[in-house]
């Protein structure tokens, strides 16, 4: 297993116009795994939901409206302070979250001055990764 960027914050459930609740997450990057970034998060169950989803969608995200479909992240401000809104659709229902942006795009910049853009396909591990993938 590589290198692993973790970072726990409080997210905001956002349940109506003023109306949102927090929710405890964790985010997470893995070198072994380095396109993709890790949420988990607790809402009323047992277990935390696990979503995974492209770095370069947050990363991008944090600047300007990305994303369709599952995932859409985008900019905005939320009691005087920067947020980063994530939009997630599933069979299961949707939900749309709201992350401090200091906070998110401190946690990106540890993740890429771990593995810079650009370089993700030359990590240790990769190649062994989708071989076991595509054995299955």
């Amino acid at each position: 297993m590589g290198t692993v960027v973790e970072r726990e914050l409080e997210l905001r459930l956002v349940l109506s116009a003023g109306r949102s609740v927090a929710v405890p997450a964790r985010l997470g990057y893995r070198t072994d795994d380095p396109y993709a970034v890790h949420l988990a998060f607790h809402v009323d169950s047992e277990s935390p939901v696990h979503w995974t989803f492209a770095r370069e969608l947050l990363v991008e995200g944090v600047f300007r409206p990305c994303g369709q479909g599952d995932v859409r992240v985008w900019p905005s401000r939320s009691r005087g302070r920067g947020v980063v809104l994530l939009g997630l659709s599933s069979p299961d229902g949707d939900a749309l979250l709201e992350a401090p942006a200091a906070q998110v795009s401190a946690w990106l910049e540890r993740t890429l001055r771990v593995v810079p853009p650009g370089t993700e396909g030359g990590q240790p591990g990769l190649d062994d990764a989708l071989a076991r993938l595509l054995a299955r």
